[in-house]
């Protein structure tokens, strides 16, 4: 399965989201440091969910990262935009 699509199952399971979108912008980094050639290394993530109403910025992106479990060692950044 597609890290893209890995990372789409996973948010959806643990946030029942209203709005996830999920960008693959490996092909912005090619070359760059971090770039695996893979073309599954960097994505930008943005992502609604009632989930996230009481919770701080950093306790989101935590609860984001926690969700992504071992994808995080799959990925080299992860841009997110959580509300």
């Amino acid at each position: 399965m597609a890290v893209r699509d890995e990372i789409t199952q996973r948010l959806t399971e643990a946030f029942q989201p209203t709005l996830l979108e999920v960008e693959n912008e490996s092909h912005r980094h090619a070359g760059h440091a971090g770039d695996d050639g893979s073309g599954e290394s960097h994505f930008r993530v943005k992502i609604r969910a009632a989930a996230f109403a009481t919770m701080g910025r950093l306790e989101r992106h935590r609860a984001v990262q926690k969700a992504l479990g071992d994808l995080n060692t799959r990925i080299h950044a992860l841009a997110l935009d959580i509300a």
